[in-house]
């Protein structure tokens, strides 16, 4: 199982997104907090899809 402490989003490619949209810099907590919600986002996707009977989460499964 994962750290929940671990940084799971890929750091080059935000900061290059972020950069792109308005010329500006990226602090590194900024990817602790992202990966926080995509944690997040990944735990409400798997519980429902086990309420839904099903071991795959889906794209619907993402609120």
């Amino acid at each position: 199982m994962s750290d929940s402490s671990e940084v799971i989003v890929v750091a080059s490619k935000v900061k290059a997104y972020i950069k792109s949209q308005g010329d500006m810099k990226t602090s590194a907590n900024v990817l602790q907090a992202l990966s926080d919600k995509v944690r997040s986002l990944c735990n409400e996707a798997i519980e429902t899809a086990r309420s839904d009977g099903r071991k795959t989460v889906l794209d619907r499964d993402i609120p």
